[in-house]
């Protein structure tokens, strides 16, 4: 066991958890704020109770996002003190301005819209959450824009063996970050769709399951009523949540396809060893793998069998033509070892791997799967989601208990989908921590091996050590906020609301008292 893969391991889960709570809060910030626009619009009472509950939970998805971010930026220093001299003269504008900018803009009107409710004038309440959401996508710009910078550096030159920036426009417009961009806010939107469409036909079922609404002879929905929460507006509120969710995870899916495909031209150029191995292309060819068996791990990958695969494809994710001869990795890795060298140089940074042979393949296991998992799980949403639709044209849900716990369930696939690309994303990059540019449009020669950037002065002991303390931290928010997450989400609508809570309403908050409500004070 090593530094370096402890360190790995520490950076990745904290990220990947870090990452559960983006897509969301993004998302669902942004419906939210539609929702918010909808009701100053028409004045219409379920477009209230929709911008109150669904805001309620991307609040609490917000809180516990931020704690978890804030490990982020500690990482850069305490485990990869070497890494941040390298990048820093780069990373310093965008983080920048994601810090002071995007997120001090998000939390202070964020503020404004919590507290706001019935105090300030209702257009200027609107405002400051479409600051909030807007500036939360500013902040995932220049996110991306470090990011992007590591996969295809730009705009620098090398001083003293180091990058110093000398043209911030092309740092901040680096064509991996333009097109990175839309294709997160993609997958954020399709995790907020399947978020909304997989609790709304929970409560559609709920009210189908209490008898409060039924099915006619012509098979449409009559809806019923109770005194409290569940009347005909709260019907009203999750079909049109159910519907919202569902056209905005199709639309999301067909956004991340495009964007994909633009990325995928683009790593062919920037990074071929990825997608080489994503593709577990070995050898040259048009062909894409459907299905290969064999020692995905291999450094020749040789003893590859692809047992499904189709002709041309492999050509057009590469160049937009079905002839063209994609580079296998058996071509690739002497040209990366020629390139780059065949071992690590024989410097104190690099410890005892110094002088070690370089792996040039990332480990295929996780590119080939993760590639598939991330397109499988997207395609999976988007097809239940247009499933549902159909099913929601009557206007309610079948009383299916097992149909309801899949819609919610499903809630999980788009999770799946974005956690599998952004680990395919990083893990795809190795051995390289800032990988280098084969293509024209990069700066040659900027490139930094992971095994380098770790921080010389911490021991494994301490990697360990606060491997599990993180760990062990992270897990006890993942129950609060899947505790606090399911208990609004049962309330319903008078889990934000509690003056639609009624004594006589056994559902409604589940008998909690309006005085415990520990979110009330945002409304």
């Amino acid at each position: 066991m090593e530094a370096l893969e402890i360190a790995r391991w520490q950076f990745g889960i904290t990220t990947v958890y870090h990452f559960v709570m983006v897509p969301l809060t993004i998302g669902l910030g942004l419906l939210v704020a539609v929702m918010q626009t909808m009701w100053h619009r028409t004045g219409h009472e379920q477009y209230l109770r929709m911008t109150k509950f669904w805001g309620k939970l991307f609040l609490i998805n917000f809180i516990v996002g931020v704690a978890t971010g804030l490990v982020q930026e500690f990482q850069f220093g305490m485990a990869w003190s070497e890494y941040s001299r390298f990048v820093g003269d780069v990373f310093g504008a965008p983080l920048a301005m994601e810090a002071l900018l995007a997120f001090f803009v998000e939390s202070t009107f964020l503020g404004l819209w919590i507290f706001g409710w019935g105090r300030l004038p209702k257009r200027l309440h609107l405002m400051s959450l479409w600051a909030a959401v807007l500036a939360s996508v500013f902040s995932a710009y220049f996110i991306l824009v470090a990011n992007s910078w590591m996969q295809h550096p730009v705009g620098v030159e090398m001083v003293e063996g180091r990058p110093v920036m000398t043209d911030a426009w092309a740092v901040f417009t680096n064509n991996t970050a333009l097109v990175a961009f839309p294709h997160t806010l993609f997958g954020c939107l399709a995790v907020a769709g399947a978020f909304l469409l997989g609790i709304s036909w929970y409560h559609l079922w709920k009210r189908r399951h209490d008898g409060i609404d039924a099915v006619g002879a012509d098979g449409r929905v009559v809806v019923g009523a109770r005194t409290g929460s569940r009347d005909a507006v709260d019907h009203a509120v999750w079909l049109r949540s159910a519907r919202a969710g569902a056209v905005v995870a199709m639309i999301a899916f067909a956004g991340t396809g495009i964007t994909g495909d633009l990325q995928g031209k683009l790593m062919f150029d920037q990074q071929p060893m990825k997608m080489a191995a994503a593709e577990a292309a070995c050898h040259d060819g048009t062909g894409f793998s459907i299905l290969s068996v064999g020692n995905l791990g291999a450094q020749s990958c040789d003893d590859i069998t692809a047992v499904i695969e189709v002709p041309g494809v492999l050509s057009f994710l590469a160049n937009g033509d079905f002839t063209t001869e994609v580079k296998g990795v058996n071509t690739l890795l002497p040209e990366y070892q020629e390139k780059y060298g065949t071992n690590l140089p024989d410097d104190p940074r690099y410890g005892d791997l110094a002088g070690t042979e370089i792996d040039y393949l990332p480990v295929m296991e996780v590119t080939y799967w993760g590639f598939r998992i991330m397109i499988g799980f997207g395609a999976i949403a988007a097809a239940a989601a247009a499933a549902a639709l159909w099913v929601l044209r009557r206007g309610t849900v079948p009383e299916s208990r097992w149909l309801m716990r899949l819609a919610v369930f499903g809630i999980l696939a788009p999770f799946g989908a974005n956690i599998a690309g952004w680990v395919f994303t990083e893990m795809g990059r190795q051995p390289f921590v800032v990988a280098p540019n084969p293509d024209p449009t990069g700066v040659d020669g900027v490139f930094m091996f992971t095994a380098a950037a770790v921080s010389p002065g911490v021991s494994l002991t301490e990697l360990v050590t606060s491997l599990v303390l993180f760990t062990a931290v992270y897990a006890v928010l993942l129950v609060v906020e899947v505790k606090l997450l399911m208990t609004y989400v049962r309330g319903g609508t008078a889990s934000a609301m509690p003056e639609l809570a009624h004594t006589g309403d056994d559902d409604a908050r589940s008998g909690r008292k309006d005085d415990g409500d520990v979110l009330a004070f945002a409304y």
